[in-house]
């Protein structure tokens, strides 16, 4: 049964001018005109609805239907790169998703598919400066940037320590454009088993936007500790909101 609620690696940072950015050897993505909305069409209805049980998704009235934004969500499961298109992309807000994936997952046919939804590889222990341009470019075209903050997957249900990449890329790209005014949208995922398989439900609560541009003044070593810290707590309340209404169905069942 499908049920929505909708409700009221580390690199140094180097200034990335819009003339730099747009300078990309080696990192270019593209959504695929005619296989993109095939799949996504394919995963909203028909994958996705046969495999879970249910489907919560709640914060739908956060993401903003323009402009650059970051999705910033929990890594529970390799799901979570088809339940974010289900809850956020084009079906949703006729928005494509661009997601920045590790390299091994740009590999085969699985590595086919991210491309041609306009996915785009990175090295994790050593992200090449073309990826971060290309990343920035794409916030620059008004893009959506999906970004696993843990950087890997962790089924204990826990918001691990977010790497600081996020938050440098997102203010790098912030201070290239004036007035550029990019969102960070925290999302949590939540399963009903640590592996999902047949039959389990899943949990996407969507927070509210956090404006990079509020974090540009001062210094910037300080500016990306405290955006980190803010997207952290946002994710550890959306986390514990789901938690508390896992354990409170459980109860009642019981």
């Amino acid at each position: 049964m499908r049920k929505i609620y909708t409700s009221g690696q580390t690199y140094q940072q180097t200034p990335l001018s819009h003339k730099a950015s747009i300078q990309v050897a080696h990192t270019t993505s593209r959504v695929s005109p005619w296989l993109s909305p095939l799949l996504y069409l394919c995963g909203q209805h028909l994958l996705l609805p046969l495999f879970f049980r249910k489907i919560e998704i709640t914060g739908q009235e956060n993401i903003p239907l323009t402009g650059p934004v970051i999705l910033a969500p929990t890594h529970r499961s390799r799901w979570d790169s088809l339940v974010i298109p289900y809850a956020t992309g084009r079906c949703v807000t006729g928005r494509d998703l661009r997601f920045m994936v590790t390299i091994n997952e740009c590999q085969g046919l699985q590595g086919l598919l991210v491309k041609s939804m306009g996915g785009f590889p990175v090295d994790p222990q050593r992200p090449a400066i073309t990826t971060l341009r290309h990343a920035v470019e794409l916030l620059q075209q008004g893009e959506i940037v999906v970004i696993y903050p843990e950087g890997n997957i962790y089924r204990d249900g826990k918001v691990h320590p977010l790497k600081p990449g996020i938050a440098r890329l997102s203010l790098s790209a912030e201070s290239s454009q004036p007035g550029l005014d990019i969102k960070i949208l925290p999302v949590s995922i939540n399963y009903s088993q640590p592996y999902p398989q047949l039959g389990t439900s899943v949990k996407i609560a969507i927070g509210e936007a956090i404006n990079v541009s509020d974090y540009t003044g001062g210094k910037v070593k300080q500016n990306a500790q405290n955006l980190t810290s803010d997207i952290a707590l946002v994710l550890q309340k959306l986390s514990h909101q789901e938690s508390e209404i896992t354990s409170q169905a459980f109860a009642a069942k019981c």
